[in-house]
């Protein structure tokens, strides 16, 4: 079971990225789905989380400007990155609780996709 992660790179000041992740394995099924992030020197926060159910939780420092949706189906989640700030740079891990022949398991996409908001 792993998660893959796609999008993310070089971007300016108020423009858009949207970054993807796909689980993949045997998988019966996924509670929450989301996205921490990294900035250089500081702390990882959450950036945004979405349930099975599609409620969606952000960090405060992304309301409103950053969407996450997952389609169940296909096992994958999305977030739309808007209006970006420089402050936004760092590196974005995707994350899930998936259910396995093992029982409940977080699994975390580990080297991330990093994200720069630069002119």
């Amino acid at each position: 079971v792993q998660l893959q992660a796609s999008g993310g790179g070089l971007v300016q000041p108020g423009g858009s990225l949207r970054l993807s992740c796909a689980a993949s394995g045997i998988i019966f099924s996924i509670n929450d789905m989301g996205w921490n992030r990294q900035a250089p020197g500081k702390e990882r926060e959450l950036a945004a989380v979405i349930s099975s159910g599609g409620d969606a939780v952000y960090g405060d420092s992304v309301k409103g400007r950053f969407t996450i949706s997952r389609d169940n189906a296909k096992k994958t989640v999305t977030l739309q990155m808007s209006s970006l700030r420089p402050e936004d740079t760092g590196v974005y891990y995707c994350n899930a609780d998936v259910l396995t022949a093992h029982g409940f398991e977080h699994i975390d996409w580990g080297q991330g996709t990093l994200v720069t908001v630069s002119s």
